[in-house]
């Protein structure tokens, strides 16, 4: 009974944390987009404030708002 708990709460586990992992790895590719990006500084800012979002919505364990702001900017890159 306790190893049929122990797995289910294993499998319920694990798929959280591959979507966790996805905010990181998304951040990531703005960070290295930004030095090379030619965009309006209007842009850039909206772009610099939506990473910022993200990083913030990803610390508190909204990982779906997270994605949602981090995609928007990698949008505005281009990339």
């Amino acid at each position: 009974m306790l190893r049929s708990i122990s797995l289910a709460v294993f499998l319920a586990v694990i798929p959280a944390t591959a979507f966790a992992n996805k905010c990181p790895t998304i951040m990531a590719a703005i960070d290295a987009a930004l030095p090379t990006a030619t965009l309006a500084e209007a842009d850039m800012n909206k772009v610099k404030e939506l990473r910022a979002q993200g990083e913030k919505l990803h610390a508190a364990g909204d990982h779906a708002g997270s994605e949602a702001a981090l995609n928007q900017a990698k949008t505005m890159l281009g990339i």
